[in-house]
């Protein structure tokens, strides 16, 4: 692991204070003006709007290290996909995670047909780089079509209550949606739902199969990875500082 950084180059703000505030943000339903005034409690007087922009730089890059240094998923996938309405129209959120519940991937879709299951399977296989051993999903025929297309030697079950593992992960999702009155377009669901989905899964273990002890462990390893998953640039002359 490399050190890590003091500041951000072309940020004049200390790294901490940068990762404390996407910290908050993806880990609590808190509005950037709430953050705002968490940090002008503690002495940091910086703008919603310069912590809406470390957001989007930053949670994605801290989102990429922590998927990195994740361990192989599961060999069962359970796949499923909730709507979203994103102005007024009608979108899908596609979504993966393994029988841990870890999240394996996310795709903002505005179709549930074959075509988009047969997407969603490719961007999983080519991220993941191999197949697992079952696949579990809802009623839904596309997900048989691109099974039978993409890997018919994996076993796929069909089971609403199987498939318990893969709805209730969309259930952080729906809070932010909440909080956040709706997104506002399919590229920014896609952004923000994509570090959010690997980051709050980062600080959230299945509490409940763990140990007091093995809780604590796990909770300062998370800290622990998450200091030291900080994005690395490199600073071109003549750079402009921002907030």
């Amino acid at each position: 692991m490399t050190p890590e950084p003091a500041t951000y180059p072309g940020y004049c703000f200390p790294a901490e204070v940068i990762r404390h505030a996407v910290w908050l943000h993806h880990l609590f339903s808190l509005s950037l003006r709430d953050i705002e005034l968490i940090l002008a409690k503690r002495g940091i007087a910086v703008t919603h709007e310069s912590i809406r922009r470390w957001v989007l730089k930053f949670g994605a890059d801290f989102a990429g290290k922590l998927r990195k240094r994740r361990p192989r998923p599961g060999d069962t996938w359970h796949l499923d996909e909730v709507f979203l309405r994103i102005n007024g129209e009608l979108h899908y959120l596609w979504r993966a995670v393994d029988e841990h519940g870890v999240e394996l991937d996310i795709l903002v879709q505005p179709r549930r047909n074959a075509s988009a299951a047969k997407r969603f399977l490719r961007r999983l296989l080519v991220g993941l780089k191999y197949k697992p051993k079952r696949l579990v999903t809802d009623g839904l025929r596309s997900y048989g079509v691109a099974h039978r297309e993409l890997m018919p030697e994996v076993r796929h079950r069909v089971s609403r209550h199987l498939n318990n593992r893969a709805e209730n992960s969309h259930r952080p999702m729906r809070r932010r949606e909440r909080q956040m009155q709706r997104f506002k377009s399919p590229d920014q669901a896609q952004r923000f739902l994509s570090a959010h989905a690997m980051i709050f899964g980062h600080f959230r273990p299945r509490r409940h199969l763990m140990t007091a002890a093995q809780h604590r462990r796990s909770r300062a390893k998370a800290f622990r990875v998450w200091r030291w998953s900080a994005p690395c640039f490199d600073r071109t002359p003549g750079a402009t500082v921002r907030a």
